[in-house]
C-alpha cells in the first residue's frame, strides 16, 4: 500500500487560469466599447485594473451564481460596471473547458486503463474549483464523486513535504516506507541514419529502468561512432530535445554492418540517465551521464512537445516512411554495386557491365538531385528500376554461369535492418537476392 506507481502523465501547458481571465477581459472590453464608443486597450493601466477585477470575478463565480465587475474611471473618465453570471462565464469558456478533457483522455489511453479502473479523482490547481470543470470531469467518469480532501492550491506543497521527509529520513514511519515509481515523461533515444530518432526507452516507461539495443556502422572502415542522445516524440531528432553526445573510439575497422555495438539506456530512481555504448568485438566502451537538470525540459516544455507531437503525427509518419525508403535504396545500391563488381570479367558481358554501372551512376546522381525532395514512392520506383536492370542481365546468364553466383556471397554479418529495427544476417546472400522474380 506504500508503493505508488505513476502509470502516465499528460497535460496542456497552453491552457490555464489566465485563459479564462482573458475571455472575461475580452467580454468586458467589448461591452465597454459598445457602451462608450471608446477603446480601453490603448490604456495599459486601465487594462491592468480591469484584468484584476476579471480574475476576482472568476474566483467568485466558483461559489456565486453571478458577480459584478466594477472599475471606477476605467478610461476617459468613464466608470465601468458589468454583471456577469456563472452561465455566461461558462458560455465564454466552454471550448477551453472541453479542451481540458483532452489530456484526461490521453492519460487514460497512455496508461491502458479503462475509466472504470479509476478509484479516486484528485483535483489539483485553483481552476479545478470551477463548477463546470468539476461537472465535466464527473461526467467523463460516469458521475463518480471527486476527491476534495486536499486543498487544490496546497497539493504540490504536500507532495514536496513528503519528499523532503523521505530524503531527510525524518517524519512518520508510514512516510519513510513510501515509494514512488515515476515514469519517463518523454521517449529517450539516439540519432540514427538520416537524422531519425531511434527510441530505446518509451514515454511513460516506469523508472528505474534499463533498455539495450544493438546497432552497427553505416560506412566502411569506421573506427569510431558518435552517439547523440535526445528526448521527444517526433520522428526526426531535429524536432526533439538534444541531451548530450559522446564518442565510442578505436573500434576495429570493418565493412559497414559488421561491427556490433550495444547501446544501453539506464534511468535510476533519481531520474539520472546513463547512456553507454560498447563494441562487442573489442569491448571498447564509452558512456555519458545526464542529470535531471542538465539540458532537460521543464514540465511546460514537456507538455508543449507532446502537443506538437500529436499535431504533427501524420506529417512525422510520412517523413519517417520517406526516409526509411531512402535508406533502403542506399543499402540496395551498395549491394547492387558489390554484386556485379565481384563477378569475374568472363561471366558478364562488357555491355551488361557497362549498363549496370550506368544504372548505378544514374541512381547516385538522382539521389543527389531529385532524391533530395523525393518521397517513398519515388525511392521505391528507383529501386525497382535497378531490380529490372539486374533481371535483364540475369536472363542472359545460363545455368552454368549462374552457379558462379553461389560462391559470390556478400558477407555483411549483422547488418542493421533499417525497416524493422532488427539485424539482417548476410551469410549466404548473393546478388540474386537483388533480383525480382520476372513472373
Amino acid at each position: 500500500d506504500s508503493v505508488f506507481e505513476v502509470k502516465a502523465t499528460a497535460g496542456d501547458p497552453h491552457l490555464g487560469g489566465e485563459d479564462f481571465d482573458n475571455r472575461i477581459l475580452s467580454h468586458c472590453i467589448a461591452d465597454f466599447r459598445r457602451k462608450f464608443g471608446a477603446d480601453p486597450t490603448r490604456n495599459q493601466r486601465a487594462l491592468r485594473r480591469l484584468r484584476t477585477q476579471c480574475e476576482r470575478a472568476k474566483r467568485q463565480l466558483s461559489t456565486q451564481t453571478s458577480v459584478t465587475i466594477e472599475v471606477d474611471s476605467l478610461h476617459d473618465g468613464n466608470d465601468f460596471s458589468l454583471r456577469l453570471s456563472r452561465a455566461k462565464f461558462e458560455e465564454l469558456c466552454l471550448d477551453y473547458f472541453k479542451k481540458a478533457m483532452e489530456p484526461v483522455e490521453q492519460c487514460l489511453k497512455d496508461s491502458n486503463l479503462p475509466q472504470k479502473a479509476i478509484s479516486d479523482i484528485v483535483m489539483v490547481g485553483g481552476s479545478t474549483r470551477i463548477p463546470k470543470v468539476q461537472e465535466l470531469i464527473k461526467g467523463h467518469f460516469g458521475g463518480k464523486e471527486l476527491c476534495k480532501s486536499i486543498n487544490p492550491d496546497e497539493a504540490v506543497a504536500y507532495g514536496a513535504a513528503v519528499q523532503a521527509a523521505i530524503v531527510s529520513g525524518q517524519g512518520h514511519e508510514d512516510v519513510q516506507n513510501m515509494l514512488l515509481l515515476d515514469v519517463a515523461p518523454l521517449s529517450l533515444g539516439i540519432e540514427t541514419a538520416g537524422g531519425m530518432m531511434q527510441v530505446l526507452i518509451e514515454r511513460n516507461s516506469t523508472v528505474p529502468t534499463s533498455k539495450s539495443q544493438d546497432f552497427t556502422t553505416f560506412e566502411d572502415y569506421q573506427d569510431h561512432v558518435d552517439i547523440s542522445v535526445y528526448e521527444g516524440e517526433r520522428a526526426m531528432v531535429k524536432d526533439n530535445n538534444f541531451l548530450g553526445k559522446f564518442t565510442l573510439k578505436d573500434i576495429p575497422k570493418s565493412l559497414r554492418g559488421v561491427p556490433k555495438i550495444q547501446v544501453t539506456f539506464t534511468i535510476d530512481t533519481n531520474g539520472i540517465l546513463q547512456v553507454s555504448a560498447e563494441d562487442a568485438k573489442s569491448h571498447k566502451k564509452s558512456e555519458i551521464q545526464i542529470a535531471n537538470e542538465k539540458g532537460r525540459l521543464t514540465q511546460n516544455d514537456i507538455q508543449r512537445m507532446l502537443v506538437e507531437a500529436e499535431q504533427h503525427k501524420g506529417e512525422d509518419e510520412i517523413s519517417r516512411s520517406d526516409l526509411l525508403a531512402k535508406e533502403e535504396l542506399k543499402v540496395y545500391m551498395q549491394r547492387f554495386e558489390k554484386g556485379f563488381q565481384d563477378l569475374d570479367e568472363s561471366k558478364l558481358l562488357p555491355k551488361d557491365r557497362e549498363r549496370l554501372e550506368g544504372k548505378l551512376t544514374d541512381a547516385q546522381k538522382w539521389l543527389e538531385t531529385e532524391g533530395l525532395k523525393a518521397g517513398k514512392p519515388e525511392f521505391e520506383a528507383k529501386q525497382k528500376e535497378l531490380q529490372a536492370a539486374i533481371n535483364t542481365v540475369m536472363l542472359r546468364i545460363n545455368r552454368a554461369q549462374a552457379e558462379f553466383w553461389d560462391q559470390q556471397v556478400v558477407q555483411h554479418e549483422g547488418e542493421k535492418s533499417i525497416a524493422d529495427g532488427g539485424f539482417i544476417l548476410q551469410c549466404g546472400v548473393d546478388i540474386r537476392d537483388l533480383i525480382e522474380d520476372p513472373q
